[in-house]
């Protein structure tokens, strides 16, 4: 099978990766509602954070940062993922807290 099959078909599916991921996958949520409501500056804070960029794991391996279409937790927008628990309303002070002075999730 030539390679590029191979490369077709890893880079089509989102699930395949070519890089590895981190032990804790962040997904913030960039669908109408949460981006009305600020969605993009809480993923900007998590970037700053963190110092990496959407699509980008941790020099340490623990996380890597993704950007999804819709939560479906319009209600609880902006809404951040991780590892299966959501957390709502999030703004730049919430991001610091999560993920600052050593209480990284």
């Amino acid at each position: 099978m030539p390679e590029s099959t191979i490369y077709g078909v890893s880079t089509f599916y989102t699930q395949f990766k070519l890089t590895p991921q981190g032990k804790k996958i962040i997904r913030v949520c960039s669908g109408t509602a949460c981006h009305v409501r600020g969605g993009a500056r809480v993923q900007t804070e998590i970037e700053k954070v963190l110092g990496i960029k959407t699509g980008e794991t941790t020099p340490d391996g623990e996380y890597t940062l993704q950007s999804v279409a819709c939560m479906g937790a319009c209600a609880l927008a902006p809404a951040v993922n991780i590892d299966g628990e959501v957390f709502a309303k999030m703004d730049s002070k919430k991001v610091r807290e999560l993920f600052g002075h050593g209480n990284k999730i």
